[in-house]
């Protein structure tokens, strides 16, 4: 990969939007890591140091990987729910230390039956998580973003024409 190409894609957004999905897409079509803060939480917790809510420890370690990674050249696409203006200025501050540019994405679906459905209906794919309710999901603590950033509305679209929006925002598609 040329290193002009070298990125940070950050993506966030309440659990069910489809942040995972299009996550994995977007790693795989730009040939990036895909660093997932639950994956790395879970593995604290079945480590037997900490139970969940684990607080910051699975976003330091993913800062810590993802700013690894782009020191390597490769394009990270780091995803978590990113819910508080504090974590969103760390994962910019990855990308700042590491001299690459930074793509901020909240992932949204805006048909709110349709992002209960998802919800009430998923399974995880990390052994031992559990997968929020629709409740906390809906009470859940999510900061309004105050910068400029990407917003991919999955409500009423497929994974793949989520993905392909993302890929040209990105100027990748």
């Amino acid at each position: 990969m040329n290193p002009a190409d070298v990125a940070l894609v950050v993506m966030g957004g309440l659990p069910a939007t489809g942040k995972t999905t299009l996550s994995r897409l977007l790693a795989g079509r730009l040939r990036a890591v895909h660093v997932r803060v639950d994956t790395i939480e879970q593995a604290i917790v079945r480590s037997g140091l900490a139970e969940h809510p684990i607080g910051p420890a699975g976003y330091v370690v993913a800062y810590a990987l993802a700013e690894d990674h782009l020191r390597q050249g490769l394009t990270v696409v780091a995803e978590s729910v990113n819910p508080l203006a504090v974590t969103r200025d760390a994962w910019r501050e990855v990308g700042v230390r590491a001299g690459v540019p930074v793509t901020e994405v909240e992932v949204v679906c805006s048909d709110q039956d349709e992002h209960r459905r998802r919800a009430e209906s998923r399974r995880l794919d990390i052994p031992g998580l559990r997968p929020p309710s629709w409740r906390e999901i809906v009470e859940r603590a999510y900061e309004p973003w105050a910068r400029a950033h990407v917003t991919i509305d999955t409500a009423g679209r497929g994974p793949e024409e989520s993905a392909g929006e993302l890929l040209r925002v990105l100027g990748r598609g």
